[in-house]
This record gives C-alpha cells, structure tokens and sequence, in this order.
C-alpha cells in the first residue's frame, strides 16, 4: 500500500487565523448585534469567516456591512451574496439562512487579495444598525408575508458551521472557498462543477479520477482544527470500491505531524487510513472487513463521520446507519482498532479534501454535494 503526503496545493494559508470581535455598546442596552471576522492570510490573498451574532430582535432577513481601511478587494463568497462597492462591503442573507432568531447566529465566508496590510474591518452594521449601538424596537423589524415562500436549505445547513451545495458555482471548477489541486502531481483527474447531476438544486462537483499516483484530483477548504469535527457530504459513484486502496477524503492532521487522516476504500468496503503510520479502519482481515460496508454506486449514498480530537474518537455513519467497522471510540475491538489504538491519536484537523486518490490502477468518477461541517452531529 502507497503512502502519499497530500497536503492541498493552495490550500496552506500562512498566517494563523485571528477573531475581531465588536461588542462595544451601553451596558444597560442590548446591542444589535456582535461579530466574528477570523481571517487566515497568505502573501497576496485571504480568505475571512465572519460569524454574526444578532442582538434582541429577531430579523426575517438581513444585510451587514463594514468597510476596509486598505485596497482589500472580495473576489467570492460562500453562504452569503456580497457585494463591494470601493471600500465599502455588503454581504446579505440568502434564502436559506435569512432568518436570524433573537440572539441567533449565522456564518458566511469570503476570499478576497490585498496588497500591504490587510487591516480588519471594525464598523460592522447589521440591517443599517451599528453592532454595539442599542438594537431599534422589535415593532421596527420588517415582517415577511405570511404567502412569502422562500427555498428550503441544503439538509443541515441550520446547524452547520460551513454549507455549501454549489448552487453559487458559477464557473467550471469550484471557487470560493473551495481550491483545486493536489500536492504530488498532476495527471488526467479533473475536477469540475457538474450542471447536470445533483443531490439536490442543480449542481455538484464531479471528480475524474484515474489509477495511478499521479491522477489523484481532489477540491477542499479549511476547517476548525480543534475540539469536535463533525461532517457530511453525498457521494456518488460510478465502479465499486476496489481491492486496492483509494481515498475520497483526506483531513490534513497538525497533530500527527502534518500528515494525512483519509477515508476510502480497500477489500471492497469503506474503511479509514492514517497516513503516518499506514493504520487501517477495520483492521484488513476477512472478520474486520466484515464488519464495514461497500459504498453504494450509481446513486447518492449520504457519508458521515465525528472526530473527537480530545478524546481521540472517530464515529462513521453511512446513510444515517453507524458502520461498526469505522468507530474508534477507546474500547477495543477484535479485528477493528488493534492498529488504530497501537499508539495515542489525539488529532486536530485543518482542512478538508475531497476527491479521489488510487495507489494502484483504479479508477473512479465521483460527485460530491451538500457538503457541511459544524460541532453537531448534522444528520442526511
């Protein structure tokens, strides 16, 4: 079995993540709102996660604006519509995520470049209401109708942290938040936004991957690196897992030296794979696979996992089902976890990829969609 080091091309940011948050306001009255601007930064570019915290009124909708003191300049955006006027920037709720309960909160995203100092915004304003200044009377909140109907969300993205179902994906390969690559090498796979098969709305992301070491084609982002990772995405494929080794994700592990935490396939049935030291999730014996499940083809499979860095845990669900192959949760299991609980794992996770990766011949066309991470389990 080949081992790789995956580590996304383009998806390193270099400097760490900071959070401004803007609270300011009279003790006596509660503000309008409060904000969470967490930028990670590279020579030229930057990405921002910014969490907004509404204040006593409930909202039907919503807008928040701010300025940047530099030539900072928003190129995308995930979970919100943002648009940029000069210095001046307005990101406003989609359908999905416009209601915004008392004391609510939403998260959205953007990628933007700079040159100089990319200073963070600090005059944020919710629905043209400063955040620290006292929030105007719950009579003032414009009302939807009652015969206003708005589309659902993608499953779970109420309770996600990120949630992306490509709708926004205007070009042919995934933007935003999402980069396209692979360290290794480059080869035949290919990742494009596909218009034509969707689990839900009308695009997802199709991979075409190849056999060998160097077709491996995956997209990712980052996500939180410490306490509970929860996540889940539908897959899609076209050839039954192989006997041979493949990956569809892979989670870039600080805490185990920077390699990879991966989820695949081998012995035709999911399993889990840990770079460093070539541990496998069951163990791959005839009672270990046994105690997995193949991953279904020719129609939309919902994939979930947990990883509990602190307590060194990992929980696998495959269409809402726990796989008892694919669980680490600290009590030994004969032909699961001997591997797996042969050292301390305590892992801290920093982004995540998805695609496909073949350490033999095999190859595989895969779509994901509906992808979402958060701290809760979020469900199919």
């Amino acid at each position: 079995m080949h081992r790789f080091a995956a580590a996304l091309a383009g998806l390193c940011l270099a400097a760490a993540g900071t959070t401004a948050v803007v609270t300011a306001g009279p003790a006596t009255a509660a503000a309008a709102c409060s904000v969470g601007y967490r930028v990670n930064q590279w020579q030229t570019g930057f990405t921002a996660e910014i969490t907004v915290t509404n204040g006593a009124t409930a909202l039907t909708s919503w807008a928040l604006t701010w300025h940047y003191a530099g030539n900072q300049s928003v190129t995308s955006a995930w979970n919100a519509t943002v648009r940029q006027s000069g210095t001046t920037v307005t990101a406003e709720s989609l359908p999905y995520n416009a209601a915004l309960p008392a004391g609510g909160t939403v998260s959205f995203g953007l990628q933007g470049t700079y040159s100089g100092t990319n200073t963070e915004p600090a005059d944020f304003a919710l629905n043209g209401v400063a955040c620290g200044d006292p929030a105007p009377p719950a009579t003032t909140t414009p009302t939807t109708p009652a015969t206003t109907t708005s589309a659902p969300p993608p499953a779970g993205c109420a309770d996600a942290t990120f949630c992306d179902d490509f709708e926004q994906q205007t070009g042919s390969t995934p933007a935003g938040r999402w980069t396209v690559g692979a360290a290794n090498c480059q080869g035949t796979g290919t990742v494009t936004v596909d218009p034509a098969v969707a689990h839900s709305g009308t695009r997802s992301v199709k991979v075409t991957g190849g056999g060998g070491y160097c077709n491996h084609a995956f997209f990712g982002t980052s996500v939180p690196g410490s306490g509970v990772v929860y996540g889940r995405f539908w897959v899609r494929h076209t050839t039954p897992l192989p006997a041979g080794h493949v990956t569809f994700m892979a989670l870039r592990d600080t805490a185990d030296g920077g390699r990879d935490l991966r989820a695949g396939g081998q012995n035709r049935a999911l399993q889990w794979n840990r770079e460093s030291d070539d541990a496998t999730l069951p163990a791959q014996s005839p009672a270990g696979v046994a105690q997995s499940v193949p991953l279904p083809t020719g129609t939309w499979s919902c994939f979930e996992f947990e990883i509990d860095g602190a307590a060194g845990q990992l929980r696998t669900w495959l269409g809402a089902a726990e796989v008892p192959g694919l669980v680490v949760d600290g009590v030994p299991t004969a032909d699961v976890d001997q591997q797996w609980l042969g050292r301390a794992w305590h892992p801290a996770v920093t982004d995540l990829r998805l695609g496909w990766e073949s350490y033999g011949t095999d190859a595989d066309t895969i779509w994901f969609d509906d992808v979402a991470v958060g701290t809760a389990r979020i469900g199919c």
